[in-house]
């Protein structure tokens, strides 16, 4: 065992395990620059591994940072991110979009209203819940199909119209010169408000991950990526930083090509390199464990996320710098593992079907056995580092997951920005859940949104009777259900109110017109119109008339 090695056993045989570690912070400042000097690396021993280096004292103060009067109200999560000032906003600029379009379409715009634009929020996030293939269907009066509530909240025209001018920024006071974010600038204020809502309205514990979140968008961008291992293919990339946990979506960068917005403090590092501390930078110096994929891990960002006092670990390709040569080349049989140190960086490498390198500030070579059963009936064993890898990766892939059960995206739309718009929806909706969970919550993600919907129409909508005559088209449980013929109810206007005759306006006179003859009477369940005889009995019993 070389000088620097034995360094190291003694200064870890010297520690204790996780739950008992105690040391001070300016204790483990001393251990960190014993640590350092042994800067190359050298082989360790996997049958007899020394103690794992010990974690940084995690002093996050993880929770809520915010006070509800109803720490249960699901509309108050919601305005938590969706509040007055950002409504206002979205109101004003869609105000001014609409009224710089050309021609009849200024003319014919009303104002839209901050009530009438949550009403519209909360009709998007119910069509993530009722899926219909296309969006005209919410309106359509066919009794196979009909979704009334749609109709009563916002007619077709009016819910379009404002579909088609939501707005975001002022597209005259734009300057590509001055705008931190030139490529997003339609989007910008809304997403820099939800990014820093998220990150200011709840500190994540101490396990955190780091990954690359995919946006479906098939449009005309020239930063469009492609990823074939995620759910969407094809989209608008985001790398998102969540908790490991829950899937708390932290913090959050879009990915816009080389004008991706990034910390100017962190440009002289690589790329996957500079992502991972922009997106920590808030929770740096606080012992987090980060874990993250090949993609951002490697042993140099390792060595700065040490100085700065936070723990990580994930899987690290063999061909980045500074791994050692005889890593990449060793040959091993399955099971079969070789591990090397670097002061409290170690990597190791495990054949498994295939191999597996790993990167870890926290874990040793040690293997342990999990509940999965060989056909020999024994337990199988990993290394630890590959357990809790797979125990705290998923963060992002929660969010994910859970983004795509109750959709209010659209496949279909060239608008970038209004994806984008959307998508955030979603993510607000899934932490202001995570949050209502946290403080005691108990309904699922569905009935939150349920709920969600119920409370914002009710506080935000004003009924309006819908306008024109009820439909006379038959509806196909007319010849199946149970009828009776009552008097059409009475209305502010008239004290007997008449109907025309389903059957009878169905017919044609001698001169080809339709026959049009009222009658006081309809069924209610068909809501049609009826003579009481003979064409109540007709209508119900006959397929043809």
């Amino acid at each position: 065992m070389s000088d620097s090695e034995l360094e190291y056993a003694n200064l870890s045989e010297s520690d204790s395990e996780e739950s008992d570690y105690t040391e001070t912070e300016s204790e483990v400042s001393d251990n960190d620059a014993n640590l350092d000097l042994a800067r190359n690396w050298y082989t360790i021993s996997t049958n007899q591994p020394v103690p794992a280096p010990p974690r940084y004292p995690f002093i996050g103060a993880t929770g809520c940072t915010f006070a509800l009067a109803e720490q249960l109200d699901v509309l108050a999560y919601y305005q938590l991110f969706f509040d007055d000032s950002l409504i206002n906003h979205i109101v004003t600029e869609t105000n001014i979009f609409a009224q710089q379009q050309p021609g009849s379409a200024s003319r014919s715009w009303s104002p839209v209203t901050a009530e009438e634009l949550h009403v519209f929020f909360g009709m998007k996030i119910l069509q993530g819940i009722v899926n219909k293939p296309e969006e005209r269907m919410y309106w359509t009066t066919s009794e196979v199909f009909e979704t009334p509530i749609f109709s009563k909240l916002l007619p077709y025209r009016r819910y379009y119209d404002i579909q088609k001018n939501l707005h975001f920024s002022n597209n005259e006071d734009y300057n590509p010169e001055t705008h931190p974010q030139p490529k997003l600038n339609k989007i910008w204020p809304v997403f820099e408000s939800i990014n820093n809502k998220c990150r200011s309205l709840y500190i994540p514990e101490r396990d955190i991950s780091i990954d690359e979140s995919l946006m479906l968008y098939k449009g005309r961008l020239s930063w469009v990526q492609y990823i074939p291992l995620k759910r969407a293919r094809l989209g608008i990339k985001l790398y998102c930083l969540c908790e490991s946990e829950s899937g708390y979506l932290y913090s959050s960068i879009i990915y816009t090509g080389k004008g991706t917005k990034i910390n100017d403090k962190y440009k002289d590092l690589p790329m996957s390199s500079q992502v991972v501390l922009s997106l920590m930078e808030p929770l740096l110096g606080m012992g987090y464990c980060l874990t993250t994929d090949n993609f951002y891990t490697s042993p140099q960002l390792a060595d700065i996320l040490i100085k700065e006092k936070t723990d990580t670990y994930g899987t690290v390709r063999l061909n980045r710098k500074e791994v050692p040569v005889e890593l990449q080349k060793k040959k091993l049989k399955k099971g079969e593992m070789i591990a090397f140190q670097r002061g409290k960086v170690m990597l190791l490498k495990w054949q498994d079907k295939k191999a597996v390198c790993l990167l870890s500030t926290v874990h040793n070579p040690q293997m342990e056995a999990t509940k999965k059963i060989d056909r020999e009936g024994n337990a199988i064993s990993k290394p630890k580092v590959v357990i809790d890898y797979n125990n705290t990766m998923g963060g992002v892939d929660r969010l994910d997951q859970h983004l795509h059960d109750y959709p209010t995206t659209r496949k279909r739309g060239k608008k970038y920005y209004k994806k984008v718009f959307f998508h955030l929806l979603d993510i607000s909706v899934w932490n202001a859940f995570v949050l209502y969970r946290k403080n005691g919550g108990e309904n699922s993600n569905l009935e939150f949104r349920k709920k969600l919907i119920e409370k914002i129409i009710g506080k935000f909508h004003t009924y309006t009777k819908k306008s024109g005559r009820p439909s006379t088209q038959p509806g196909p449980l007319r010849l199946t259900e149970r009828h009776f013929p009552e008097f059409v109810p009475p209305t502010e206007k008239k004290t007997k109110p008449y109907r025309c005759c389903a059957v009878c306006c169905s017919k044609k006179d001698e001169k080809g017109k339709k026959i049009r003859k009222e009658t006081r009477y309809f069924c209610r369940n068909c809501n049609v119109g009826l003579c009481a005889v003979p064409c109540f009995m007709v209508y119900h019993t006959q397929l043809n008339f």
